[in-house]
């Protein structure tokens, strides 16, 4: 069975060494971040843009390890740009829907029964949008160019462009496709934004490690007072168990080519365990730093806000709580060690 060991450290190193460059020459905006189309070609001319998307229609035909890998590298290095959302979610859905995919910049939406999405990434900076409604019983899908929805911009807690898509679903045509493709579509995004908070949460333990190493205060370091150690690593053993938890659902998942009978489970354990930590390790790491960490010149809060943000998206951490009580409850005395060992 693959893990994310077998991924090339070559293109892991390379994926880091661009994000950290760029990251280093181009510091995040005030206000909602924009979308740098200088790197977005960059990105594209590496092959990093349709990553996973099948070769023979232009894409690289990475694994999911690999894409995991390189939400990792954007996120540890707060870089701001919708590779999941183009490639992993939007770009797929096409891919089974059958419909083609050309080199325009894409974003996914769901709509409601009024034809409106609320917290849609980056639609306003996509040139198509990959729009889901429900019509006679039916999910249809289409690829619809920006320009024909109403967008409304907006942004999440960490600034990023979460906008609001309205159409009118009556005049729309799509494509018709099984409930399930729409279950997985969710759970995709579920463990993008999973494997993000722990990228985030990573870098959020290095800045701390950092800061209470260096730190001086009273005469010696912040990481030789007790109180200090035992926060440090309460967001070490909070971080860890959340990446455990999250790469177990990525195996998983691939393992099972997404259709395991019962993939909801590892991925709601992710998330919730990811949830959780969020709140320890930014609580924890904004003491360690004191008032500098929420400064705009230093750095922690990028990636705690981004934790926090990333969390509440494709479900709430109350909305993976309550499924894990749900299966639990249904699984009963008898079946529940079954279900947790998988």
């Amino acid at each position: 069975m693959p893990t994310p060991t077998t991924v090339d450290q070559d293109l892991v190193e390379m994926m880091s060494s661009l994000f950290a460059n760029h990251r280093e020459h181009h510091a995040p905006e005030i206000g909602t971040a924009r979308l740098d189309i200088g790197l977005w070609n960059h990105l594209d001319e590496l092959g990093l843009v349709r990553f996973t998307g099948r070769e023979e229609y232009g894409g690289s035909g990475a694994s999911w390890f690999e894409a995991a890998e390189l939400l990792r590298a954007t996120a540890w290095n707060g870089v701001r740009v919708p590779l999941p959302e183009h490639d992993l979610l939007a770009g797929w859905l096409l891919d089974v829907a059958g419909l083609a995919v050309d080199e325009k910049r894409r974003t996914v939406c769901v709509l409601d029964d009024n034809g409106t999405a609320s917290g849609v990434p980056w639609a306003a900076a996509s040139e198509k949008v990959v729009t889901v409604w429900r019509q006679s019983g039916t999910y249809r899908v289409a690829d619809v160019e920006t320009s024909a929805l109403t967008v409304t911009t907006g942004a999440n807690i960490a600034n990023e462009p979460r906008d609001t898509v309205a159409a009118d679903i009556t005049t729309l045509a799509g494509t018709p496709v099984a409930d399930a493709v729409i279950d997985q579509l969710r759970l995709r995004g579920a463990l993008v934004r999973g494997l993000q908070v722990c990228a985030a949460l990573e870098r959020i333990l290095d800045l701390s490690i950092a800061h209470t190493t260096e730190r001086i205060q009273f005469g010696r370091a912040l990481a030789q007072f007790q109180a200090v150690q035992n926060l440090v690593a309460d967001i070490a053993a909070e971080t860890s168990l959340a990446r455990a938890a999250t790469d177990a659902a990525l195996i998983q998942a691939v393992r099972t080519d997404w259709s395991g009978t019962n993939l909801e489970f590892p991925i709601a354990v992710a998330r919730s365990c990811a949830g959780h930590a969020a709140s320890v390790v930014v609580r924890n790491a904004h003491q360690v730093h004191g008032a500098i960490g929420t400064t705009r010149e230093h750095r922690l809060h990028e990636f705690t806000n981004s934790a926090l943000a990333w969390r509440s998206e494709f479900g709430s951490v109350h909305h993976w709580d309550d499924t894990l009580t749900t299966a639990a409850v249904s699984a009963g005395r008898k079946d529940l060690w079954r279900l947790i060992t998988g």
